[in-house]
């Protein structure tokens, strides 16, 4: 959702978003995929009951945290690679929803996902998931953003909501 110009306004829409079955419906299968993962490689997961507001300097997500104990000592690395892509990437099934993708989407994605962080010799490391970016090209470029598509997403709404994203990278690049 977008940032409000007044805290009031902020505050209503970050209530809305938490208060939003169709916003909700979309973060759970992203959730999900997350929560699958790890809890194959934790000997206890702590996932948060309800969701919360991560407020960015354009913008709010959903947010829901995870805490756990890992088994063994993987390496930040191969977490990384393991949770890449979540739902949030191309959907789910994720399989199934990647090969429909590629059917149907008509472009090709380059960059427009990935894991982006750091990763010390030793394995330690902090990762994000990447879901917009931006190809350079000489004095052009090419942005990408996405929304998700669940059951209740309107075109309008989902369109609104990608050009929020790109907001802060459309700015990035304005002279």
């Amino acid at each position: 959702a977008a940032r409000g110009a007044t805290s009031q306004e902020d505050e209503r829409l970050g209530r809305r978003l938490l208060a939003s079955a169709k916003d909700l419906d979309e973060h759970a299968p992203a959730l999900e995929s997350v929560e699958e993962v790890l809890a194959v490689l934790c000997s206890s997961l702590e996932v948060d009951a309800e969701p919360s507001l991560l407020r960015l300097a354009n913008l709010q997500h959903l947010a829901t945290g995870l805490r756990g104990t890992l088994i063994g000592r993987p390496s930040a690395l191969e977490i990384a690679g393991r949770l890449h892509p979540t739902a949030a990437i191309c959907g789910t099934p994720t399989a199934d929803a990647f090969a429909l993708i590629a059917e149907l989407e008509g472009l090709d994605r380059a960059r427009y996902s990935g894991p982006v962080g750091w990763v010390s010799a030793g394995g330690d490391g902090e990762w994000g998931v990447a879901l917009r970016c931006a190809e350079l090209a000489g004095d052009r470029a090419r942005l990408f953003a996405g929304a998700g598509i669940v059951a209740g997403s309107l075109p309008e709404d989902e369109l609104e909501e990608t050009r929020i994203k790109l907001r802060a990278m459309q700015s990035a690049l304005e002279p």
